[in-house]
């Protein structure tokens, strides 16, 4: 199997609202492959979809019941210390719920954490270890 990720696809509570929240709030484009059922938006070398929760757990066979921490966060990481400022800054003013402000954390890094309309949370970070490049992509060695 390849080393690879191709789509992260997360289950929302309201398709509308998650969309408007990844559109309107984070700024993205949706592409136009997208439709009344499912949002996709395209990130560096991925998609993030969204997909109603109960069809996706429908879809793999499991149960869509469950609830709090959902052990995984997802990550925007920046240039600068001062960019996870202006980010994390610039969500809260527009009613983004801001989990942990940005502050100095154990690995060396920079880093705080906003949740989107389902409580999936975001780390915004900068990280000195992950230079990135022109394109927001990390620059592996």
């Amino acid at each position: 199997m390849e080393q690879r990720l191709t789509i992260v696809g997360l289950g929302v509570t309201n398709l509308e609202i998650s969309h408007r929240f990844y559109e309107e709030i984070f700024g993205w484009k949706k592409l136009p492959s997208s439709n009344e059922n499912i949002s996709f938006f395209q990130l560096n070398g991925i998609l993030l979809s969204l997909y109603p929760r109960e069809k996706l757990a429908e879809d793999a066979e499991i149960s869509h019941k469950g609830s709090g921490f959902k052990a995984f966060s997802l990550a925007y990481n920046t240039r600068t210390k001062e960019e996870v400022d202006l980010v994390i800054n610039t969500l809260g003013n527009k009613g983004v719920t801001i989990i942990k402000q940005p502050q100095e954390v154990f690995w060396g890094g920079y880093s705080g954490y906003i949740a989107d309309p389902d409580g999936n949370l975001w780390e915004i970070a900068f990280n000195p270890y992950l230079p990135l490049d022109e394109k927001g992509n990390v620059i592996s060695e």
